[in-house]
């Protein structure tokens, strides 16, 4: 299987979107098309991402051209099988999620001006589940931002891994594998960090 890691950028919009089109991010209900518009750079104040499936499809291609949402996508034989939207943590402290669901994480970083990638969800095609394609998306995300001069990746997992639907921002062990160990602790989740420098 050859896949290639791209990051998004604005010319792969439509690329983006037909992946959310056609891969609901839970159990292939509608209503869970997310397109990942609650983590962006962007502050979700007075936003509506709730309303309907195509005001989210709206504001993803809106987002991607403006490189809100930031990541990488997967391709095999051209199409896309994979995401993973990992941004700078500081400029996404307003978005949806993290007001919604990061409150017990810490935005202070140990040393002022430390630069921390943050990586926020994965979405993987159902048929290529278990393939090694999340690993692949998190080990490029950790390369570009090594050269992109950030001091650190920082991951947030639940506990206890449940699904694939569930547990968008991946399991612990895959960190693990990947070169992270655990910061500290939440009630629901680790917080994971990657030193590149």
């Amino acid at each position: 299987m050859n896949i290639e890691i791209r990051r998004l950028t604005p010319d792969l919009v439509e690329d983006y979107v037909r992946f959310f089109d056609t891969t609901p991010h839970a159990d292939n209900k509608e209503e869970h098309r997310c397109y990942c518009v609650w983590w962006s750079n962007d502050d979700s104040e007075g936003k509506d991402f709730t309303s309907s499936v195509d005001a989210r499809r709206d504001w993803a291609i809106r987002y991607v051209r403006g490189s809100n949402i930031q990541g990488y996508l997967a391709y095999s034989d051209g199409k896309v099988v994979g995401w993973c939207n990992a941004n700078t943590k500081a400029d996404c402290l307003k978005c949806y999620c993290w007001r919604r669901f990061m409150g017990a994480v810490s935005t202070e970083e140990p040393t002022p001006g430390t630069r921390v990638k943050s990586v926020f969800c994965f979405a993987i095609a159902p048929e290529m589940r278990r393939m090694g394609i999340a690993k692949l998306l998190l080990e490029r995300v950790c390369r570009d931002a090594a050269e992109d001069g950030f001091d650190c990746v920082e991951a947030y997992p639940k506990k206890a891994f449940v699904s694939e639907a569930e547990d968008f921002m991946g399991p612990a062990k895959l960190y693990r594998r990947t070169g992270f160990s655990v910061c500290y602790e939440t009630d629901q989740q680790l917080v994971m960090r990657k030193q590149l420098r």
